[in-house]
């Protein structure tokens, strides 16, 4: 949530017609080619669902009967595995993985009449995956044909504690609008993926050229010389004459950050050496900083406070005449910084509501920069502030919107949707359930009662809430001085439930 506009623009830019943004989704239409690339050149999408019907439903058997409507002879053989994905946000439905078992039915059912046997489900590796998205009683079918979640790039080795997501670093550094004009710099590295984004990035790699395979290489239709020629054209990438640089008190972190930036192929743009912010210091060329620190969440220091002042204090001195970016998650370590933002960007990272900040540094004071010509906000920032009542304006920092799982995987796949008012309410209810002399009313289970009493009926009030749509073996065309070794990865559905 917060990266859909810089993903919309992406697609702009590939060529996508009909790009519309929606609620942690971003639609568009194209032919094959354009699918194939979304997949491979898209900086900031979690996975690409191809559409195959919408329809509406109130129950899991009208899912049933609607799901049989489609001819899946078209789409699956005897011979072909299959999965099913739920991302489920409705009063009707209570279990997402109750709805992907009624799909599922309903397409085993149906080749079973027609040809006389049942085709096998796969979890772990499925030849095809089925993605079934339900908002109130409106439903859409897909057909998956990312495969593993995209933010999974394929350079990552080895990993530290509470990692940064890479499709959102890559959207981080998009919002910042740096292409490689100057340095870049991540003073609190970690395992170097901001680092890595920034290279891709500056030198307008696809973020692709690293993957094992993706879902539609397993599709009947797929057409595998013209994703070859995707592969393998370079056309669009560009030099790069400035240069990345990492630091990190951790000399963990920092070997993990020089494995993968070696595994990724870029170690003629990026540096990286064991250093405390601390002991940050000028660059001699035009940078820019864009760092994530901990937030005393899933890391955290010994000083957190003192930590963040140590930032602010470097900054105003020791980074003049440059921009840096930070993202992070307390109002109060913000507060520690003591510098005043240009920009405040809501992003969630996992189910973290945060704030991605711009911070301005100059020489004086600010009255003495202004009447030099200097402008602390632009009227594109100005535009981007105000176009952020996607967010609460009374928001807290502290408020979650999902379980932690999704927190540590940031691969959306089959869970429920909960409202933070309609979770309050569930609260309550069972709070007032566990008192002393409390009786619940009479329930009829065949049918869905609101609050109000009314049977059948949810209240209108209730129905509120975060709408999503999950962005979430080939030989591999290696490119020259690239050796990406096959790694074994498996879907983890299970464990995100």
């Amino acid at each position: 949530m917060g990266l859909e506009p810089v993903l919309a623009k992406e697609l702009i830019q590939l060529g996508a017609n009909d790009v519309q943004i929606g609620r942690r989704m971003v639609s568009f239409t194209g032919d094959k080619e354009l699918m194939y690339r979304a997949n491979f050149q898209l900086h900031t999408a979690i996975r690409i669902l191809k559409p195959i019907s919408h329809f509406k439903a109130r129950s899991a058997d009208d899912v049933y009967e609607e799901v049989k409507k489609t001819d899946w002879t078209e789409y699956l053989g005897n011979d072909k595995t299959f999965a099913v994905d739920s991302v489920v946000f409705s009063d009707d439905f209570r279990h997402s993985k109750f709805v992907a078992y009624k799909v599922k039915d309903a397409i085993v059912d149906q080749l079973r009449e027609k040809t006389g046997k049942r085709p096998n489900i796969s979890v772990a590796n499925p030849d095809i995956r089925l993605n079934i998205h339900i908002a109130e009683d409106n439903c859409t079918l897909s057909l998956d044909s990312s495969g593993e979640s995209l933010h999974r790039r394929g350079y990552r080795q080895e990993s530290v504690e509470a990692p940064l997501n890479e499709v959102l670093a890559a959207g981080m550094i998009m919002m910042t609008g740096w292409q490689g004009e100057t340095d870049f710099i991540d003073p609190m590295c970690g395992s170097g993926t901001l680092l890595i984004e920034a290279a891709l990035i500056a030198r307008n790699m696809a973020p692709g050229v690293f993957r094992k395979e993706y879902a539609f290489e397993k599709w009947a239709d797929f057409d595998r010389e013209l994703f070859d020629d995707i592969y393998n054209d370079e056309s669009q990438e560009r030099e790069f004459n400035h240069h990345i640089y990492g630091y990190d008190v951790d000399i963990k972190a920092v070997n993990t950050a020089r494995m993968n930036v070696r595994a990724a192929g870029l170690t003629s743009d990026i540096t990286i050496n064991e250093q405390d912010f601390k002991d940050f210091m000028q660059p001699a060329d035009k940078s820019i900083i864009v760092t994530n620190p901990p937030y005393g969440e899933r890391i955290s220091t010994p000083d957190l406070m003192g930590t963040y002042r140590m930032i602010g204090e470097r900054l105003k001195h020791q980074f003049k005449g440059n921009d840096a970016w930070i993202l992070s998650y307390r109002e109060e370590c913000f507060e520690q910084i003591g510098l005043k933002p240009s920009i405040k960007i809501p992003l969630y990272n996992g189910s973290l509501e945060c704030e991605f900040r711009k911070y301005q540094m100059f020489d004086g004071k600010l009255r003495d920069f202004r009447s030099e010509g200097g402008v602390v906000k632009t009227e594109e920032e100005k535009r981007q502030m105000a176009e952020k009542h996607r967010f609460k304006k009374e928001r807290e920092f502290k408020k979650r919107i999902n379980e932690e799982e999704e927190n540590e995987e940031q691969d959306i796949r089959s869970f429920k949707f909960l409202s933070l008012e309609r979770k309050a309410e569930r609260e309550a209810r069972e709070s007032r359930s566990r008192k002393p002399g409390y009786n619940k009313p009479e329930r009829d289970f065949g049918k869905r009662g609101g609050t109000s009493g009314k049977p059948g009926r949810p209240d209108d009030d209730n129905r509120g809430g975060h709408e999503h749509f999950d962005r979430s073996g080939k030989k591999r065309y290696n490119k020259p001085g690239r050796d990406f070794g096959k790694k074994n990865r498996r879907f983890e559905d299970e464990e995100n439930e």
